[in-house]
């Protein structure tokens, strides 16, 4: 199906979002929320993810911001979230079937835990696995620094399959996530910040006035590329990998009770975690901003894929998407590199045919002197882009006090080398390998300004 159940109608879909802030992590003999700081029963967590036949050993550890800590190999980033709706739970699909045609999703509250993620490491199934360093030079590129860590460092047992070993790995921190969020938010709320986000209704009216006479916005859309290039590349949407799917219409708050999620092993520096979809800053900024700058008409995800005839379907059906919600501009991103310039190419000039304007978001692989040529591919429509940094610039990075995790394995990842270790124990490595550090939605420090 290339478009999912119908939400624009009289009645908007409404999400009220409130936010707990959390200060510090602990572990304690009951999980709670106690004057900011989350403590964790860990034996009721770690005996949890045990159970899992493919787990042999689950270690828990606290990595706090500023601290002499590395994560390495980082698989996931995950925030603890709680749906106050019972017909949509968090992570719609991956704990127990769900059909996303089937109901939609309604108007309710959505509980979350700020400044504290769960994070997963494990030995590497893909090469592309990357790290976070809470302090030094590296932290400046990766906004996770800043935020408190519960990582589970995880070991599967020997002979497991690669799909199932990543499997067990994805599964066991949404699964400590789920736990820490029924466990802490479950119970009366009296404290944090809230937000109401109201999903975009389309007005029918596509002139250049409102009914009223005045100027009216411009109508914005979202066309959100979701990796899934084939072996360990893969995104979930509703539990569903987008690879088995054509592009489609999705409610944007959608995101925020983590509908899609991360479950793939490509470039840490661009790498989409699960984090990231669930705070997809296009997203918030656009639904935020709806009805004072834009007036933001939708959002269409689409699969990014390896044939080109699976290119060419999947750009023309997401382009026609786009062009059923009449709009006149285009915010188009994506995930990973090289094969999926093509995906965003064609995307473009087929949404630029229909005389509507893109601006794309992506990264760069020019080289580690910036003199290469950025992308694999481009179009001559292709005239308004965003560049999220040179995933090829090379950092050096001093050694760490603690590290959480296995820090041999820094020279398999993508953007290091067998020659990346310096004699004082410091790594000159490529900001490849830093997770979210040229994070394509536009998540880090690095922005571009024209004067």
């Amino acid at each position: 199906m290339a478009y999912a159940r119908p939400h624009a109608g009289v009645h908007p879909v409404t999400h009220l979002w409130r936010k707990i802030t959390v200060t510090d992590l602990g572990f304690s003999s009951a999980t709670r929320v106690e004057n900011g700081k989350l403590l964790i029963d860990k034996g009721e967590l770690t005996a949890l993810l045990r159970s899992d036949p493919n787990i042999k050993d689950v270690q828990l550890a606290i990595a706090r911001p500023g601290e002499s800590v590395r994560i390495i190999p980082v698989k996931d980033v995950i925030e603890p979230r709680l749906s106050r709706i019972p017909e949509y739970p968090i992570f719609p699909g991956v704990f127990s079937a769900w059909d996303p045609d089937s109901d939609g999703i309604p108007s309710g509250e959505i509980v979350s835990l700020r400044g504290m993620v769960v994070t997963t490491v494990g030995s590497i199934v893909g090469y592309q696995e990357g790290l976070i360093d809470m302090s030094g030079p590296g932290a400046r590129y990766s906004l996770f620094s800043g935020i408190h860590h519960l990582v589970l460092d995880i070991s599967v047992k020997e002979g497991t399959e690669r799909h199932e070993h990543e499997k067990s790995i994805r599964l066991a921190g949404f699964k400590a996530s789920d736990y820490i969020a029924r466990s802490s938010l479950g119970g009366p709320l009296s404290s944090g910040s809230r937000e109401t986000l109201i999903n975009p209704t389309d007005p029918g009216f596509h002139g250049s006035e409102k009914s009223d006479g005045r100027k009216r916005n411009p109508r914005i859309a979202y066309l959100y590329m979701l990796q899934s290039q084939g072996l360990l590349h893969d995104t979930y949407y509703c539990g569903v990998d987008v690879k088995k799917m054509l592009p489609r219409r999705i409610v944007p708050t959608e995101v925020l009770f983590g509908a899609i999620v991360s479950g793939n092993c490509v470039s840490a520096c661009d790498k989409n975690t699960t984090y990231h979809h669930q705070n997809n800053p296009i997203i918030l900024d656009l639904l935020r901003r709806h009805g004072v700058d834009w007036d933001f008409v939708g959002c269409v995800i689409t699969n990014e894929n390896v044939t080109l005839g699976d290119k060419q379907r999947s750009s023309t059906l997401a382009a026609e998407l786009i062009v059923s919600l009449a709009p006149d501009g285009v915010i188009v991103s994506k995930e990973g590199f090289g094969n999926p310039d093509a995906d965003l190419m064609m995307n473009c000039s087929k949404i630029e045919a229909h005389g509507i304007k893109t601006v794309l978001l992506t990264d760069e692989f020019a080289g580690q002197d910036g003199a290469s040529q950025s992308l694999v591919d481009s179009h001559p429509n292709a005239d308004a882009i965003v560049s999220t940094g040179n995933a090829n610039e090379v950092i050096v990075l001093p050694p760490m006090e603690k590290v959480i995790g296995d820090d041999r394995v820094i020279t398999e990842l993508a953007g290091g080398s067998s020659k990346c270790r310096l004699p004082d124990g410091s790594v000159a490595i490529e900001l490849q390998a830093l997770i979210g550090s040229t994070n394509q939605l536009g998540f880090e420090r690095i922005s571009s300004r024209f004067k």
